[in-house]
This record gives C-alpha cells, sequence and structure tokens, in this order.
C-alpha cells in the first residue's frame, strides 16, 4: 500500500479548482455564453482570488517556492502580454475574446497565489 504525504493536499485541490473554473469562467463568458456563469462571474473572481490566497499560504512548501515563483511569475508575464497580444491578433475573431477571458481569470489566481510565496520566502530569509 502506497502512503501519500497530506501536507499539500488542500493547496493541490485548491489549485486543481482554481484552473477548472479559470477555464469555465473564460470559456462560459464567449464561447458557450451560459448566463448563470456570467451572472455570477464576479463571486467566481473572487473565489478565484481566494483560492489563490490559499495556494500561497498552503500549496507550496519551503522546497517548492523557488520553483513555484519561477513558474508563477512566468504565468503572470505571459498572461497579462498574452491578454494584450491576442487581443490585437484575433480580431472579429471569437477565441481572441475566450482567451483573453481564461488569461484573466489565471491572473486573478496566480497573482495573490504568487505574492504570498515570494512574501513567505523574503520572511524566511531574512528568518523572522
Amino acid at each position: 500500500m502506497v502512503m501519500r504525504s497530506q501536507e499539500n493536499s488542500i493547496g493541490a485541490w485548491a489549485f486543481l479548482i482554481g484552473v477548472v473554473l479559470a477555464l469555465l469562467i473564460g470559456l462560459s463568458a464567449t464561447i458557450f455564453s451560459i448566463p448563470t456563469i456570467i451572472k455570477y462571474s464576479t463571486q467566481i473572481y473572487a473565489v478565484l482570488v481566494l483560492l489563490g490566497l490559499v495556494i500561497g499560504f498552503m500549496g507550496v512548501s519551503g522546497k517548492d517556492a523557488q520553483s513555484f515563483l519561477w513558474a508563477g511569475a512566468v504565468l503572470v508575464i505571459v498572461s497579462r502580454f498574452g491578454m494584450d497580444g491576442v487581443r490585437g491578433t484575433l480580431i472579429g475573431v471569437n477565441v481572441g475574446d475566450a482567451v483573453v477571458s481564461v488569461f484573466g481569470a489565471f491572473l486573478a489566481m496566480f497573482v495573490p497565489a504568487t505574492i504570498i510565496v515570494a512574501l513567505k520566502t523574503v520572511f524566511s530569509i531574512a528568518k523572522i
């Protein structure tokens, strides 16, 4: 029987739920036009921010912080610049709006997570 560590279980579930919600809100806003999700998009974005905080506080251990910070910083930068690039190149194509919405949802989740992990890392370096 395989024993698994439960230390990052909550953070891993928060990450998985956040990615699914980000894709759902992004795609439903443009391609699928699900009225209920569009109606509650503000609340869903708030949930994404809260999930980002949970990921930052509970999902990343000390040994994985460096990798998470690199990946999180790259994801945030590429998502933000990708929003402008896709918006400019796919004018008139509904796919461009969907990609912009998904990138925005990813930003709502990863910006708080990356900030929390960065702050935790700085405090651990300072040994406060």
